[in-house]
Parts: C-alpha cells; sequence; structure tokens
C-alpha cells in the first residue's frame, strides 16, 4: 500500500509540478502583455479587468504552487480550481492573437 501512495505522490509531482509552472509562465507573459500594450479592441475597462482576472490567477496558481512544494505532491488540485485558470489562459491566448494578427511587427515581450 505504501508503494502505490509513493507512486500517486510522484505521479502528482511529474504532471501538477509541471502544469503549475506552466500556468505561471502564460500568466506572467498574458499579464505583460496587458500593462504593457495598447490593445486597440479592448476598452479601458475590459483590459483592465482583465488584466485583474490574470493577476488574481497568478496569486491562486503561486500559493497552490507554494503549497504543492510545502507538502511535497502529497495532495493534489481539484479541477473545479484548475479549469477557471485553463479558461482564463484561452481568453488571454484570443486576445493575444487578435492583438498578434492586428500588430504583425509586434516582437513578444521576454518574460522570466
Amino acid at each position: 500500500m505504501g508503494d502505490s501512495n509513493l507512486a500517486g505522490s510522484e505521479l502528482l509531482k511529474d504532471i501538477l509540478q509541471p502544469l503549475l509552472e506552466d500556468f505561471q509562465y502564460w500568466f506572467a507573459r498574458s499579464h505583460k502583455l496587458l500593462e504593457t500594450e495598447q490593445i486597440s479592441f479592448l476598452s479601458d475597462q475590459e483590459k483592465f479587468a482583465l488584466l485583474a482576472r490574470v493577476k488574481q490567477a497568478q496569486y491562486e496558481v503561486n500559493t497552490a504552487k507554494m503549497l504543492f512544494s510545502a507538502i511535497e505532491g502529497q495532495v493534489g488540485i481539484d479541477m473545479e480550481t484548475i479549469m477557471p485558470w485553463h479558461q482564463l489562459l484561452m481568453e488571454c491566448r484570443q486576445v493575444a492573437m487578435r492583438f498578434r494578427t492586428e500588430n504583425t511587427d509586434w516582437q513578444a515581450p521576454e518574460t522570466m
């Protein structure tokens, strides 16, 4: 029984840790885009609201990653927590794709 718990913990680490790192990376890119670029198809209010949601998600992901690390991957994260992050990233991706399409000379800023 102990071996299956260890294997499950390793599986969580192998899957969840990179997923959380991916969320951190993509939210950081979205954050930078929303803070530094003029996005003509978003009103200031829409841009501010999206940026606020990204900042909140960054906080949540960072907290989840710290907790996951602190307990050495012994507990997973519920899909009800992860799905809103995924949906927000898809929304940010759509904004970034449209922005790039409308600004063909734009270069993505480096993050991290």
